[in-house]
């Protein structure tokens, strides 16, 4: 079995093409009515996806196509586009399965780029998904977990395959954010599922590659968020000027938590580690301002 640490992507890799296909609507339109007639999704010559590292390495300049959004197709209102199974108040952890917990063992990894082909280091990724049986966890917060990418711009997820439910194929959800930035709100897929051709929000441009590995799967997936600049703040920096108000950075926050800054109130979302940059007006996925 190989590591499930995600694979440097300026060091050696798993192969692929110099560039990443473009995900423009007539690419994405044209891989969606592959998929509904049968056909296989095009692959690069390995039998993999496309990774943005790929391009990242050899760029020359060159711009990276964003990670497309995907809509969920079953909420309630328009407004809802995460799904109606989203909960803010997600732990931080990296690995979603409680002990005991059935179903096929699957590790994520990946990185997160800029348009710009940089990785991007603190960015949120907010993930939750169904359990084995095809159910989501109301109640409490089993198979949901936020973390933060690395100072590589790595991420690596531990839960299970997620089981299905009527209308729908095999996905994970995701939400992202790097500081200071829009979230994207996004799903992530499993390639060769009966249910991709029916499903009328699947989307091939958000495959995960995916292999057997042991008793379990392995994924790798690489996002990239509709920004340009370098890497994200260091989270191990010791706080700078700090800013009027009672936040500060370099803090534990818990949920419910209440901070002040820049003349306003603000309510904790996600627990966390303040920094530089996450100030509250700038990560709404961590704080909701309030009167």
């Amino acid at each position: 079995m190989t590591s499930d640490a995600p694979i440097s992507p300026t060091g050696p890799h798993e192969p692929g093409p110099a560039a990443a296909p473009d995900r423009g609507v007539s690419r994405k339109t044209l891989l969606r009515a592959a998929v509904a007639a049968g056909a296989a999704v095009p692959l690069i010559a390995t039998g993999s996806i496309a990774l943005a590292r790929d391009a990242a390495r050899g760029s020359t300049g060159r711009t990276l196509p964003p990670t497309p959004y995907c809509d969920d197709g079953d909420d309630p209102t328009p407004d809802q586009m995460e799904g109606p199974y989203f909960k803010p108040n997600s732990p931080l952890r990296t690995d979603l399965v409680t002990p005991g917990a059935p179903g096929t063992p699957l590790t994520v990894s990946g990185y997160v780029f800029g348009r710009n082909c940089v990785p991007l280091s603190g960015v949120l990724l907010d993930f939750w998904q169904a359990d084995n049986a095809g159910a989501y966890d109301m109640a409490g917060y089993r198979f949901r977990g936020h973390q933060f990418t690395d100072a590589s711009g790595a991420f690596t997820l531990r839960t299970i395959v997620p089981g299905l439910y009527p209308g729908r194929t095999r996905h994970i959800h995701v939400k992202a954010q790097a500081p200071g930035e829009p979230v994207l709100t996004t799903q992530l897929y499993f390639p060769g599922e009966p249910r991709n051709s029916t499903d009328a929000i699947f989307d091939p441009a958000l495959l995960m590659n995916v292999r057997d590995a042991g008793g379990g799967k392995e994924a790798t997936f690489d996002f990239v968020l509709n920004v340009d600049g370098g890497p994200g703040p260091d989270p191990t920096d010791p706080p700078t000027d700090p800013p009027g108000g009672t936040w500060a950075a370099g803090r534990s926050y818990a949920a419910g938590d209440r901070v002040t800054y820049g003349g306003g109130g603000y309510r904790c979302l996600q627990a966390h580690t303040s920094m530089t940059g996450w100030e509250p007006p700038n990560v709404p996925a961590l704080w909701r301002r309030e009167p």
